[in-house]
């Protein structure tokens, strides 16, 4: 039996966690790709809770990095980076509502070599950006194309092969009225850069305006914690996903939860305020729906939370606070 009969999403969801209807989304369908979550956007696709969706992705770059002598200064368009596939307009959602989002597969497409990691001029975790102002002179540009494959992995070099560890970089939902960069993070997901959104985990996302309108791209075939340079392994995507959706549920930042753990995200800037956030609303999660008094819950992770690190080069950082269900029992 899969851990997915006993999640929230089947014992809550409208559809009981039972896929429906498949649908795709190819570049054709897709059409214009969008590099902002709002509300203003027309829905690619409507669907009901239980859908099944295939989404061809674009890597982070909309594939303009073609060659490890292209220079990303010169063919990038900042802010038009992280393309999204969407919006996806799932019947009957409403503010108040939760959007569960089971992430199926996730699998590389186009021809070899279709991984991209590079440096960008002031962007990265150890480098002076606009924000973190130096004068010290800015890295040189370096471009690394990469071979991915689900058996093979990711061929760093003859001598390292990397696991595909495939994940969504970047989904979530429209917020109720800003339309804010697809670079960003927040309450309504977004740009996490959290390696826990990958294949088996289902996200929950608190909706903010009708149909919750779905947006998701920006795939990773691996990445560290921190995405320290700034560009994870980027790579163009089939990416399949199941949508529910959970009445009357309501929390401010999304939720996750996997066959062993439970995780709520925050993001934020400094770093520190992003694990509060987190580990806030663990503690909430964990005394409404698991029994839990807050100050209990407190000490208890204290002594056996978990801090994952999303990314610390985004406009917010981005942590996940978790707990194994095993203390939940």
């Amino acid at each position: 039996m899969s851990w997915l009969e006993n999640s929230i999403m089947t014992r809550r969801g409208v559809a009981k966690g039972k896929p429906g209807k498949s649908h795709a989304i190819t570049e054709e369908s897709q059409g214009k790709y969008h590099y902002v979550y709002g509300p203003y956007a027309k829905p690619v696709l409507t669907v009901d809770p239980g859908a099944v969706i295939s989404a061809e992705t674009h890597d982070a770059f909309e594939g303009k990095i073609k060659h490890e002598t292209d220079k990303p200064s010169e063919i990038l368009n900042f802010p038009y980076l992280n393309p999204q596939n969407g919006p996806i307009y799932v019947n009957g959602a409403e503010k108040g509502d939760v959007l569960a989002v089971y992430i199926k597969s996730i699998v590389p497409r186009g021809p070899q070599p279709v991984g991209t990691t590079c440096l960008i001029t002031e962007f990265g975790g150890l480098v002076a950006t606009g924000d973190t102002a130096l004068l010290n002179p800015p890295l040189p540009e370096k471009v690394k194309k990469l071979e991915v494959t689900v058996e093979g992995g990711v061929k760093w070099s003859d001598k390292i092969t990397l696991p595909y560890d495939p994940f969504i970089g970047t989904i979530g939902v429209s917020p109720e009225i800003e339309a804010i960069s697809s670079l960003q993070p927040d309450y309504y997901g977004g740009n996490m850069d959290l390696p826990d959104v990958g294949v088996g985990a289902v996200i929950y996302l608190p909706v903010n305006t009708p149909g919750a309108l779905l947006y998701l791209g920006d795939c990773h075939a691996c990445q560290g914690d921190g995405e320290l340079c700034g560009v994870a392994l980027e790579h163009p995507t089939v990416t399949t996903v199941q949508v529910d959706l959970i009445k009357n549920w309501s929390f401010k930042w999304p939720r996750l939860e996997t066959d062993k753990f439970i995780m709520t995200i925050g993001s934020a800037r400094p770093m520190e305020d992003a694990s509060r956030i987190a580990y806030r609303e663990l503690i909430r999660w964990m005394a409404a729906d698991y029994g839990f008094d807050e100050t209990e819950a407190y000490m208890l992770l204290t002594q056996c939370g978990r801090v994952r690190l999303g990314n610390m080069v985004d406009p917010k950082y981005t942590l996940g606070a978790s707990i194994l269900k095993t203390y939940l029992a």
